[in-house]
């Protein structure tokens, strides 16, 4: 255990979201994705925790890019594209409190698969509400933010 970290955040994805860089994307998945076939090699297993949780304990450490208009994206629901199912809007909320300037953004179901396809890495949680997928790229720490 460490202090001040989420035990969520085990020894695979605290590497994992240490290694990526400036405009890396990472995709959380929910337990109906094929997180195995997404593309990415490195798939990451959550699956006893559902994909809020896991978006939370991710943002606590991993800041999200201010250089783009989207750093954090959902699927879109076909035929309604501005829908918010209760796990987008969880999401919404989690990412507003870490992240108060980002907006989650939908994208079109099979840009959204592109998306998960081209990552860094794929969290496969258990997560069982449909939809609980989102993409995040990572942005940057500036000199003076975090601890010394």
């Amino acid at each position: 255990m460490l202090k001040n970290l989420s035990p969520l955040l085990g020894p695979e994805l605290l590497y994992t979201l240490r290694a990526m860089g400036h405009g890396d994307e990472i995709a959380i998945v929910d337990g109906n994705y094929p997180a195995d076939n997404a593309g990415p090699e490195r798939v990451i297993r959550a699956d006893g925790h559902d994909a809020s949780r896991i978006l939370d304990a991710i943002l606590s450490v991993l800041p999200l890019d201010d250089f783009v208009p989207s750093p954090a994206m959902r699927p879109q629901v076909p035929g309604k594209p501005d829908h918010l199912e209760p796990v987008m809007e969880d999401f919404a909320r989690i990412i507003a409190r870490h992240e108060p300037r980002v907006r989650l953004t939908g994208l079109e179901p099979a840009a959204f698969y592109e998306r998960v396809r081209k990552a860094y890495a794929v969290v496969a949680t258990g997560e069982r509400r449909l939809y609980g997928n989102v993409v995040l790229k990572k942005g940057v720490v500036r000199p003076g933010e975090g601890p010394v």
